[in-house]
């Protein structure tokens, strides 16, 4: 019994690795160059989320600390992200 406790154990912690490993590498970004995130164009007086794909053509506020579109952009994106990933894990149970 101990022998088979003992391998019930390593399965369940080998199994919560790989799903730890998983999370990690999902969340890790390259160092590329070309990976970018924002763009502030200055003559155009725009600004661009790559990440969320907001764009606006009011630079000069955003520069002056209205940042409540900029950041709900993320936080609609981080949600749908979310919400894509709950329909897939429960598409896949």
């Amino acid at each position: 019994m101990r022998v088979l406790r003992a391998r019930l154990h390593q399965i369940a912690q080998e199994a919560a690795d790989q799903a730890a490993s998983a999370a990690r590498r999902s969340q890790i970004r390259t160092v590329d160059r070309s990976e970018r995130i924002r763009t502030y164009n200055y003559p155009e007086n725009r600004i661009a989320d790559h990440r969320t794909g907001y764009k606006a053509y009011n630079l000069d506020t955003v520069l002056n600390g209205e940042l409540d579109p900029l950041v709900q952009s993320a936080v609609d994106a981080d949600e749908a992200a979310r919400m894509t990933a709950l329909t897939q894990d429960a598409s896949a149970l």
